[in-house]
């Protein structure tokens, strides 16, 4: 097993900083809504902190690609289902989300596949429409659509390109 690597720890902070979001929101008030907004930004940074010293340092790690994707659905699932639970975002919308994280986790995990553009985009959209949220702008709603629909679209971009045969399923050709 790697050992645990400076960006691995950035990573672990991130992972802190989860619970300690939920703490500081839990009652809904403008004033921890202010604060939980703080903490999810800095925690969204750190992402990409650890990205930055593990190519700068050299130290990218099997625990670390392992890691950083994982932390990166709880940072963002997070907030998402609080606001849920807040009747903010309607829990459908949310269970997309969360279903193709699942989903391609679970796939990604038989496979040698690795992050491409579109999953990048799609968190970047996701922490955007969280933001958004927590703010309470009022185009938020408008960013959390289009953060699921970014989400759906990079989902499908992971096997978009995938031979049919790497699924299981026979090419046949008609006549």
């Amino acid at each position: 097993m790697d050992s645990i690597t400076l960006p691995t720890w950035v990573t672990l902070s991130r992972l802190l900083l989860v619970p300690v979001f939920w703490c500081i929101t839990s009652a809904n008030t403008p004033a921890q809504r202010h604060w939980g907004l703080a903490v999810f930004l800095f925690a969204a940074a750190t992402d990409w902190v650890d990205g930055y010293l593990a190519r700068r340092l050299g130290q990218e790690s099997e625990l670390g690609k392992m890691l950083d994707p994982l932390v990166d659905k709880l940072l963002v699932l997070s907030p998402m289902l609080l606001l849920v639970q807040w009747g903010e975002l309607p829990a459908w919308g949310v269970f997309l989300v969360v279903a193709r994280e699942l989903l391609l986790t679970a796939w990604r995990s038989q496979s040698s596949a690795g992050a491409n553009g579109w999953g990048k985009a799609k968190t970047v959209a996701q922490i955007a429409a969280v933001v958004a949220l927590l703010a309470s702008l009022p185009f938020a709603d408008v960013v959390f659509w289009l953060a699921v629909l970014l989400t759906l679209m990079s989902g499908v971009s992971y096997f978009w390109d995938v031979p049919a045969s790497a699924l299981g399923v026979e090419r046949r050709h008609l006549s």
